[in-house]
């Protein structure tokens, strides 16, 4: 997880473009009698529950690789993807740095339905994914700090089992024909 900054319009397009890309993934299973790899379940899970969410709201998801489309509200897509509004969660860390995230929007909602607890999933993914950093910016070992987030390693790696699990039952689960609800 990353920090987030405030970002110029003219790269608003481009930033839609990357983050949906981080959640774009081809087929979630591998090949034939070869486990299909998690963090490619989760994402694929991911990216249906956030097109399903725009798409109920009357917006195009963005693709990697597209720029702005024409006839598009690029800023209205960003904030049902993304939330809008200052952010609910925020989380200081060793580092310096402040990392923060909407409980709203369609992300956020994926993050609900597939981790069960949305902030404590961003709670645990923030100190887990700033772990190197933290050791490098505090002069320890790596190992040393891990046992110092030991709870905050188990609550990761806990949602994550359960993500997976709800990953796999989304993905399984025809997808609505016809036009969606209003």
């Amino acid at each position: 997880m990353a920090v987030i900054k405030e970002l110029p319009a003219a790269l608003l397009p481009a930033a839609l473009a990357v983050a949906s890309g981080a959640l774009l993934t081809g087929c979630a299973a591998g090949p034939p009698g070869h486990a299909a790899d998690p963090d490619e379940v989760i994402k694929a899970a991911t990216q249906r529950l956030t097109d399903a969410c725009l798409t109920r709201q009357g917006l195009v998801p963005p693709r990697s690789g597209e720029g702005s489309r024409p006839g598009t509200d690029d800023a209205r897509v960003s904030a049902a993807l993304f939330g809008a509004g200052p952010a609910e969660l925020s989380l200081a860390l060793p580092t310096g740095y402040v990392v923060r995230a909407h409980t709203d929007g369609c992300l956020a909602a994926a993050q609900q339905r597939l981790y069960g607890d949305q902030p404590g999933w961003f709670r645990a993914s923030v100190v887990v994914n700033n772990l190197r950093p933290e050791a490098a910016h505090t002069h320890q070992d790596l190992s040393e700090v891990r046992t110092r987030h030991r709870a905050e390693i188990a609550d990761w790696q806990r949602l994550r089992a359960h993500a997976l699990t709800e990953a796999t039952t989304v993905l399984r689960t025809p997808q609505p024909k016809g036009n969606p609800p209003a």
